[in-house]
């Protein structure tokens, strides 16, 4: 990370965009295949001919756009999921390197390389898996201090606090209601979030979370036939771009709560 944070600025950006899309290969791999039960080991595979592809095949990006789309042996369509995400997780890590250089925008660009598997999933299955938030907090606490500028001890307490708060609320409504209100992988993200934000930026990351997941059920109210108040809302997803969102936004937010 020292030797990449040591570059001109473009060269950096497009360094961060180029591990990005590499990385968001894989990303899409473990999207597609984990809740399908399939195995993340061994080579790829056409989906339509299930003949292995090659490495001119899985350039990130590169290959879709070469081979139109389509597999080259058989003809199948690509799954466009694997160039989308590719892309997505290039444009995190060039948008991080391009609006904090150096070290710190590393910080954020890994950050986000971590969320992204996770909102993915919890955007198309509900689920955010205990091993991708336990690598999220343990990633959080060993290197995530530069980040917002945060110790040790104010990350331990985040993840705390952040997971016991989240559980909390999710007690009260199952008791109040009798029925589960909040998945178990949440607390257990907050967490991981409170371990790589600490606790003094759990209440911004709660609120603009809270007014993201707000925004998307009323922006959805007509669709489906279930009442607003019974749909299942993919809280995980609102939580990792508030995350992300919340690094750049956490100078400002510090100056404004210190008057």
């Amino acid at each position: 990370m020292d030797a990449a944070a040591g570059l001109p600025w473009g060269a950096e950006i497009a360094f961060a965009a180029l591990i990005g899309a590499v990385i968001g290969s894989f990303i899409a791999t473990l999207v597609l295949r984990w809740p399908a039960g399939r195995s993340l080991a061994g080579r790829s595979q056409c989906d339509g001919c299930n003949a292995p592809l090659g490495t001119r095949d899985l350039v990130p990006l590169a290959s879709a756009l070469w081979l139109r789309g389509r597999c080259r042996r058989c003809g199948v369509p690509i799954d466009k999921f694997h160039s989308r995400v590719e892309l997505a997780s290039a444009l995190l890590g060039a948008l991080a390197l391009a609006l904090m250089p150096g070290a710190q925008g590393w910080l954020w660009a890994l950050f986000g390389w971590l969320l992204l598997p996770l909102a993915l999933l919890d955007a198309r299955h509900m689920w955010l898996p205990d091993p991708l938030n336990a690598l999220l907090a343990l990633a959080g606490l060993i290197f995530a201090g530069p980040l917002i500028g945060t110790d040790l001890f104010e990350r331990w307490i985040g993840a705390l606090a952040g997971g016991l708060t989240l559980a909390l609320i999710a007690w009260t409504w199952r008791c109040v209601h009798r029925r589960e209100g909040m998945g178990g992988g949440d607390p257990k993200l907050v967490a991981a979030l409170g371990a790589w934000l600490g606790w003094q930026a759990l209440p911004l990351l709660l609120l603009l979370a809270s007014l993201a997941g707000i925004g998307w059920a009323l922006f959805s109210r007509g669709k489906g036939d279930q009442p607003l108040a019974l749909r299942r809302v993919p809280f995980g997803v609102f939580l990792c771009a508030a995350a992300f969102a919340l690094v750049p936004l956490w100078p400002w937010w510090a100056q404004l709560t210190a008057r």
